[in-house]
């Protein structure tokens, strides 16, 4: 279990993939209201 391991965080940071391990970080997307920057109505 080291640098050589696919199923390690270790080896997933060598190999350069993701998974289980190693999730790609999620990047907060603006919501679609925010854009469009939508006026409640009363």
């Amino acid at each position: 279990m080291g640098r050589g391991d696919k199923k390690s965080r270790r080896g997933k940071i060598s190999n350069g993939s993701f998974g289980v391990r190693r999730p790609r970080k999620i990047k907060k997307r603006p919501r679609v209201e925010d854009k469009i920057a939508v006026s409640k109505k009363k």
